[in-house]
């Protein structure tokens, strides 16, 4: 994604200077806006470069996300928007998705997430945001509530499952999404160690000059802000199992005291004066190339083969296909029970279309795009246009491009012909006003035939329809079903 330009919006200076970090090191062209309307001023200046994606600030003075996203939509359809809120609910996810959202961060967010965010945004315009409430619900007790019989998930269940009776050090590789935390629970779950802790801490995600008090505690005192004495995560997986999540983004010099953490078992809490002795098992993961990252410089070989004693590899969503199916029927038994919702069935258009999709943001993201269809659809069955993204995509997949026209216009010519998409060789095509027998046809007939010719006219581009037809895209969709315009 290098040469990306990415638009901040953000009117907390300290939070500009964060996620200004992380973007700007992940290769990106960094701009930012302390406003929203500064935000809309930007990205409806022509004459300025184009602006790639844009992280949204949902709560600012004046002009909140919300309301910046309604006001750039009409002319910029397609441009990807990962929102930012320091708060999470079903309302503010479904509202921020009607507005138009591609993604949706909860604060502080992990250096990882931003960027599998901002990549996400970039490929795909499905909703991939991590909704808490379900995102919370996503642990494992022991390997019978691992999802998936394809072989790659055999593979990596086996090796999992001879990890969890030793306490060697584990290293959980994959991309984000794929459940690197769900096994890290499944291995402590299925361990000698199940009664005690466990404790998992995001390492990308703490501020760097916290990560030691984090990780090891702190005394009073010990620094600005330091006003009473703190255990830190050692200690509370003392007996039981450290998860390491994004081990990789640590800072060196915290690299050196977690190294002596796992050689001798003795942690030293920042400004103490005695070491504490500690028995923990620790698995870490990550989900980027830690040799790469030990060239760079940026990581300790001597700590990675100290981690690496036990790797396993878990395959991304897209090479695990035939586990798609097993992992609908599971989420949506757990949103069923979770919101006390009526259990939602699917049809078998909408798996296919949920089963041809690359899924950038793995697992992560089919349970949250399974959670905005069941919150949104009016339906006992999810159906295509629930998932309106990939719907648009598998459709467009399997039927290849539409002819477009180059115009369309409504005439008074008595015709009793039915509209049909035209050809290159049709391209002044008309729509009827009137039936054969001279009196005007019914408004819905027209609209269906009007949104039939957009479809055609703008490649089934459903954002682009909507905004040229002056309708939100859910009232479109819902139109799209009713006069059986789907293909």
């Amino acid at each position: 994604m290098t040469g990306k330009r990415v638009l901040i919006v953000e009117d907390e200076l300290t939070q500009i200077a964060l996620l200004e970090g992380v973007t700007s090191r992940a290769g990106y062209l960094v701009e930012t806006a302390l406003s929203g309307a500064e935000a809309v001023a930007r990205l409806t200046d022509n004459k300025a470069p184009i602006i790639d994606v844009v992280l949204l600030d949902l709560v600012m003075p004046g002009m909140n996300g919300i309301e910046v996203l309604e006001a750039i939509r009409p002319d910029l359809p397609n441009l990807p928007v990962v929102m930012l809120t320091a708060h999470s609910s079903i309302t503010t996810v479904v509202d921020a998705m009607r507005a138009g959202a591609n993604d949706f961060i909860v604060k502080p967010a992990s250096a990882e997430r931003i960027r599998t965010a901002l990549a996400a945004a970039m490929e795909t315009t499905s909703f991939v945001g991590e909704i808490a409430p379900v995102a919370d619900t996503m642990v494992s007790v022991g390997f019978n509530n691992l999802i998936g019989d394809s072989a790659v998930m055999q593979v990596a269940t086996k090796l999992a499952r001879k990890a969890a009776s030793a306490s060697i050090p584990v290293l959980i590789e994959g991309e984000s999404g794929v459940g690197k935390e769900v096994f890290a629970r499944a291995i402590h779950d299925a361990s000698e160690r199940a009664d005690k802790p466990f404790v998992a801490v995001n390492c990308g995600a703490i501020p760097a000059n916290l990560v030691e008090s984090i990780l090891f505690g702190h005394e009073k005192g010990a620094f600005t802000g330091a006003t009473e004495k703190r255990q830190g995560k050692f200690q509370e997986a003392h007996g039981g199992t450290l998860f390491l999540d994004e081990v990789g983004e640590l800072p060196l010099d915290v690299q050196v005291k977690l190294l002596r953490a796992l050689q001798e078992k003795i942690i030293d809490p920042v400004g103490g004066k005695q070491s504490i002795q500690v028995d923990i098992r620790v698995i870490s993961a990550t989900n980027r190339n830690l040799s790469d990252r030990i060239q760079e410089g940026a990581f300790r070989e001597d700590l990675f083969y100290r981690l690496n004693v036990y790797p396993i590899l878990l395959p991304p969503l897209r090479d695990r296909k035939d586990d798609i199916p097993a992992l609908t029927d599971f989420f949506l038994a757990q949103i069923s029970h979770m919101e006390d919702l009526p259990l939602r069935k699917i049809s078998n258009a909408a798996l296919s279309a949920i089963s041809s999709y690359h899924w950038p943001g793995n697992i992560r993201q089919l349970q949250n795009t399974l959670f905005r269809a069941v919150i949104l659809s009016e339906g006992e069955t999810l159906v295509p246009r629930d998932f309106p993204s990939l719907f648009e995509q598998h459709r467009m997949a399997s039927t290849g491009a539409v002819n477009r026209p180059s115009s369309h216009r409504l005439s008074s010519q008595h015709s009793s012909q039915a509209f049909t998409r035209p050809t290159p060789s049709h391209s002044d095509a008309t729509l009827p006003l009137e039936n054969a027998d001279g009196h005007f046809r019914k408004l819905d007939d027209l609209e269906a035939d009007i949104i039939a010719a957009a479809l055609t006219r703008y490649d089934g581009k459903m954002a682009e329809v909507a905004r040229r037809l002056g309708m939100g895209r859910s009232t479109l969709y819902r139109k799209v079903a009713e006069y059986g315009l789907e293909t």
